[in-house]
């Protein structure tokens, strides 16, 4: 029966292999449940996060990111439109996400134009925006405090034609007191040259917990990895980390986005009061970043060419000193 059914996989051209890890896992060990459009990643049963890769969104997503002590640390809407006292603003912002908002293709003629990008929006979701289509989700595996699967994605124009492939691996790690995302990022130029064009808008960014921002006033705080604090002194910065940190229900949470000090390609960060926080290795001069300011290289790719970015995601208690999100990031940078 079983080589039936692996036949008829086969014969149907079935790519979504989702079936669980034939080990099973201790109890309180990380682990993934896939279903048919969604990834749920957990430790002792409990969801650290919801990964969705339904092909009808703009990009794959984490909704919901829960914290150390059960409770949402990412803002819900657009996916939850109901919730009081949450800001209704950049609907694209889901949760976690990574793209970015000027992908070109060199020699591809795009019929729909978007004001102020040379090629493909992947970060904006207006009427032209690109897709990022997850196109195969391998078979999740687990290992001690660790649980990981490789996903495939196709970059595509708003007409749906591909201009780029991603293969994208998630971990998750226990370690204890916090939780560890990590995404591994290939980006291969196989269908024709890329360049990434100079904008503010991108790459792996999260948006947090209405209460957490800075701009409500009630405890959050941006920081980064030279004691930098608020959005004046973090935005357009490059760090190795940058936290966001605030209360959920009583309590104070953190999450900070770890950049891999082996990326070609620092990030500036993308920072906002309002709750945003992204790494961004793109940006140049022309976005605005302090840091950037009078640069105007650009990433580009080669055709067949490959890009690899690593960044992590941490989840933890207390702020940034109590998180020991500095001390993490060791741990984060040895993790291969």
């Amino acid at each position: 029966m079983r080589c039936f059914m692996l036949a008829l996989a086969v014969l149907c051209g079935c790519s979504f292999l989702v079936s669980a890890d034939t080990a099973s896992p201790k109890d309180d060990a990380p682990s993934i449940k896939a279903s048919d459009t969604s990834l749920d990643f957990l430790v002792g049963g409990q969801l650290v996060g919801r990964y969705h890769f339904d092909r009808s969104l703009a990009k794959p997503h984490f909704h919901p990111l829960n914290g150390p002590f059960g409770k949402p640390v990412t803002r819900a809407y657009p996916m939850i439109k109901d919730i009081a006292d949450e800001a209704k603003d950049h609907l694209h912002q889901r949760a976690v996400w990574f793209c970015h908002g000027d992908v070109i293709p060199e020699g591809m003629t795009l019929p729909r134009k978007v004001p102020n990008v040379v090629g493909v929006d992947f970060w904006a979701e207006h009427a032209n925006h690109g897709w990022i289509t997850c196109v195969e989700v391998g078979k999740p595996q687990s290992q001690g405090n660790h649980a990981w699967v490789v996903t495939r994605n196709e970059w595509q124009s708003p007409d749906r034609e591909k201009i780029m492939d991603e293969t994208r691996t998630l971990h998750l790690y226990d370690l204890g007191a916090a939780r560890l995302l990590v995404l591994d990022v290939d980006l291969h130029a196989s269908v024709l040259p890329i360049t990434f064009g100079d904008t503010k808008e991108g790459a792996f960014g999260i948006r947090v917990a209405e209460t957490m921002t800075e701009k409500r006033k009630q405890g959050g705080v941006l920081e980064n990895a030279e004691g930098k604090k608020t959005e004046k002194e973090c935005w357009g910065a490059q760090s190795a980390w940058c936290d966001y940190s605030g209360p959920v229900e009583g309590k104070t949470v953190g999450l900070a986005i770890l950049d891999d000090p082996k990326n070609p390609h620092p990030a500036y960060w993308h920072s906002r009061g309002y709750g945003l926080m992204a790494a961004n290795p793109f940006g140049r001069g022309k976005s605005g970043f302090p840091a950037a300011k009078g640069r105007t290289d650009l990433v580009k790719l080669a055709l067949r060419e490959h890009l690899k970015l690593r960044y992590g995601l941490l989840i933890h208690p207390g702020d940034a000193k109590e998180g020991k999100v500095a001390e993490r990031y060791q741990e984060f940078v040895k993790l291969r």
